[in-house]
């Protein structure tokens, strides 16, 4: 099946546009938010999301109470934990949850049970804990935020994405892996991808969302 388009986006409000586009939305937010979700999934995490700390304006609609109820039912219908992924890096688990009350309230609201709360320290993070078959949430200040704003604005799919290397791959493999997943769901939906870095002052991510957006298309290039 071919894709409709493949596009780059810079920003939540970058993000937004996508979903309202419809288009299946890639967050790269390579320090730190995409790569700890990326080494969360190759620690078997059932699944990841991302989500705006309480202090976050962007110029776009956000909603983390949303994402906490999005989160938390999927845990609970699963029967597994949510680990919480929060900042500042470096200080207590209360400093994490008083930055993220509205994630927390949506969680809350479903009942499901917290297990783990974490700094967001990239592919380092799961040497932190179990990662396996839990859900993971990213609240972060710029991937978190470009990834709830797609979700507001109704994207099909927000997925995330990453060229920095994990515990399991490195190399070209983790833009791989993001251009893999990206084509999965577009096909399946008849959908375009928009592939978004997570700040448009950030250059890694800028730099990121480029090689991942010609991953996807070398990707789809080749043979089946």
């Amino acid at each position: 099946m071919k894709i409709k388009t493949v596009k780059l986006g810079i920003n939540a409000s970058g993000a937004a546009e996508a979903a309202r586009n419809g288009d299946v939305v890639v967050i790269v937010d390579v320090i730190d938010m995409s790569t700890t979700l990326e080494a969360a999934l190759d620690a078997g995490a059932l699944a990841v999301f991302g989500a705006a700390p309480d202090a976050a304006a962007p110029p776009v609609t956000i909603d983390p109470e949303g994402i906490g109820l999005l989160a938390g039912r999927l845990a609970k219908e699963k029967g597994v934990e949510v680990i919480l992924i929060a900042e500042p890096r470096v200080g207590t688990d209360e400093q994490r949850l008083s930055g993220i009350t509205r994630l927390c309230c949506g969680l809350d609201k479903t009942g499901a049970r917290v297990g783990s709360i974490l700094p967001n320290v990239g592919a380092e993070t799961v040497k932190l804990c179990d990662f396996r078959n839990k859900v993971a949430i990213a609240a972060t200040s710029t991937g978190g935020v470009a990834y709830d704003a797609a979700v507001h604005a109704g994207a099909p799919v927000v997925l995330t994405g990453t060229v920095a290397r994990t515990m399991a791959k490195k190399g070209t493999a983790p833009a791989r892996a993001a251009a893999s997943r990206a084509i999965k769901f577009a096909n399946s939906l008849n959908a375009g991808i928009t592939v978004v870095a997570a700040s448009g002052n950030s250059m890694e991510d800028i730099l990121a969302a480029e090689y991942i957006t010609r991953a996807i298309w070398e990707e789809y290039q080749r043979p089946a």
